[in-house]
């Protein structure tokens, strides 16, 4: 099992930056992407940005130039810098990854990040 915790949500203004991490515990050894994810209310849950246990990057294109996603592997650890927030950015984001032995995939309990006008 692999255990996924966010962290580092809240509410800022439009214009400003916010970093959430997310901490991973457990079975960690072949995980070799981590994602972020976000689902606004009422809509279905979207890809944010993924990061390889090498470090190659991939960012959806509402994000592209505003969102940096960078992982520490000596701590199991992955950050979505978040900059020039939007109000359309507010959603609960969700850290993940997936375990291509077991076949399995985990999900963090999210973290609200709200961005007022």
């Amino acid at each position: 099992q692999v255990q996924l915790v966010e962290s580092g949500g809240g509410l800022v203004q439009a214009g400003g930056s916010l970093r959430v991490s997310c901490a991973a515990s457990g079975r960690i050894f072949f995980i070799n992407t981590m994602d972020w994810y976000r689902q606004a209310p009422g809509k279905q849950r979207e890809l944010v940005a993924i990061i390889t246990r090498g470090g190659s990057t991939n960012y959806a294109d509402s994000v592209k130039g505003r969102f940096t996603i960078s992982r520490d592997n000596a701590k199991n650890t992955v950050y979505l810098q978040m900059n020039s927030l939007k109000p359309e950015d507010t959603a609960v984001y969700y850290c993940h990854t997936e375990d291509p032995v077991l076949q399995k995939t985990y999900w963090g309990q999210g973290t609200q990040v709200t961005v007022s006008s």
